[in-house]
């Protein structure tokens, strides 16, 4: 039973990566439309798609309940809308840069964003780092400064793109929520944003919303394909070791630098390669280092320094 759990919880996190990877062509189709309505539409849409899904799942009064908790609690309402606002933030960047040809952008960033969380983790928590972790962070850091000497400046929406979510996942940590309350909180928090900035778009005649019919309808869908990976990873991640769900997470950055070369053919120069070998390798050290084996050669490793010593 124990395996055929883990199997399901497999195939939902590498549904969920794999959705998120080639969302950069589902915001392509939008490319005629402003990023910031974009994000507007899309925080409003994942609202109202995951209000109706609560109802569906049963968890209306369960969210209910965590509304009246949240606004009890000074330090939670804190929390969350911190991290409402850093997701809002994540995903802004993430269209603008989609739709300004800078995929292989976001790509990056989603490759460093857990040695990043690792970082946060580090600083604000007071973790420790391994050495393979400190390891990992050299090489990654080496990656970023080629591409920095090679463009004459620092790929700002890589580091964007990873801080912002290793801060949300920061943030999330207090929260606690499952995860389809977790998102319907989070776009509840902005959705008042949303709607004043596309009443400010109407009142000026300039909004996309109701330009055609195909428009309006993928703008509306981007609330499910903002909610539906989400789901698929929670319950992939119910199912499977953490380990498992870290090799997953590189699918999605993956599928995105395939599209942003092959189907966008975005330039992928010399220093483009040098630059995310150096980052594989360091994501190559950081996953062995999490692994069950990496773990225990750590230990024996350890174990013969101090015999050593």
């Amino acid at each position: 039973m124990k395996v055929d759990q883990q199997k399901e919880g497999a195939i939902y996190a590498a549904l969920s990566y794999m959705m998120w990877g080639v969302v950069p062509v589902y915001w392509k189709f939008l490319q005629g439309v402003g990023a910031i309505e974009i994000l507007a539409q899309r925080v409003l849409w994942s609202f109202v798609f995951m209000l109706v899904l609560l109802m569906f799942m049963k968890k209306w009064q369960a969210f209910l309940d965590y509304v009246k908790n949240i606004l009890g609690n000074p330090k939670l309402f804190t929390a969350l809308l911190t991290a409402s606002l850093l997701v809002t933030a994540n995903w802004g960047v993430f269209i603008w840069a989609v739709n300004s040809g800078r995929i292989l952008d976001t790509s990056l960033g989603y490759y460093i964003n857990p040695l990043v969380s690792v970082l946060l983790g580090v600083i604000v928590l007071k973790e420790k780092l391994s050495g393979a972790q400190i390891i990992s962070f050299l090489l990654a850091g080496i990656g970023v400064l080629i591409l920095g000497i090679h463009f004459g400046t620092i790929p700002w929406i890589s580091l964007v793109l990873a801080m912002t979510f290793g801060l949300y996942g920061l943030a999330k940590k207090m929260i606690k929520a499952e995860s389809a309350i977790g998102l319907t909180l989070e776009t509840m928090m902005v959705t008042p944003l949303a709607l004043g900035y596309l009443i400010y778009l109407m009142n000026r005649s300039e909004m996309q919303f109701f330009t055609d019919g195909s428009t309006s309808l993928l703008l509306v869908g981007g609330g499910i394909a903002t909610a539906l990976p989400l789901l698929y990873f929670a319950k992939g991640a119910e199912k499977i070791p953490l380990s498992m769900l870290g090799i997953f997470q590189y699918i999605a950055p993956t599928l995105s630098l395939l599209i942003g070369v092959f189907v966008y053919h975005e330039s992928f120069t010399k220093a483009h390669l040098l630059a995310f070998l150096f980052i594989w390798s360091a994501l190559a050290v950081y996953t062995l280092s999490i692994t069950k084996w990496g773990q225990a050669s750590a230990r024996r490793f350890k174990g013969k320094g101090n015999i050593g010593a």
